[in-house]
């Protein structure tokens, strides 16, 4: 009897873990949905986006420490990498609230990979690796590829394929 409370309460947790990986991706897409536009048009933070150039929307605070110490060099570094390929636009979110909002923003730093037609491509909330970053401008620069921020359960699926929007 007692093992089989203890199966039932492990499938339960597992279900739950699922389900909550499902309404985290499912947040994500959302949220990459809801940014989209008609062409043409200019989203709200990407006025001094260089048109045709990848970009990446970056939401930071001055009193984050992950922020200024772990990924702001990251996006330095690729932006040194990259050149005038890649243009990095970086935002306060305490001096900007109401382009947070807008964004979806819930946490720093936030990163946002935007193609060159200006378009939301890939969502990071939270500290994202240079890797990550790289993987995710090269997807966009080949093939306009929606990878949305990973999850453990979703990262297998991304680098096996793009996930269409």
């Amino acid at each position: 009897m007692a093992a089989e409370q203890l199966l039932l309460r492990l499938v339960i947790a597992a279900g739950l873990s699922l389900v909550g990986l499902g309404l985290y991706w499912g947040w994500q897409r959302f949220l990459l949905r809801r940014l989209g536009r008609a062409p043409g048009e200019r989203l709200v933070g990407l006025e001094s986006l260089q048109p045709g150039v990848l970009g990446i929307l970056y939401f930071t605070t001055p009193d984050c420490q992950v922020c200024q110490t772990t990924q702001k060099p990251t996006l330095r570094r690729l932006e040194t990498e990259m050149g005038p390929d890649v243009q990095i636009i970086e935002v306060d979110a305490t001096a900007r609230p109401d382009l947070a909002d807008y964004w979806g923003v819930l946490s720093v730093p936030t990163t946002f990979i935007i193609d060159g037609q200006g378009q939301p491509r890939s969502f990071n909330p939270g500290l994202t690796s240079e890797e990550k970053l790289r993987r995710q401008v090269e997807a966009t620069r080949v093939g306009g590829a929606d990878l949305a921020a990973e999850t453990p359960a979703s990262a297998q699926r991304v680098e096996s394929g793009s996930n269409e929007i």
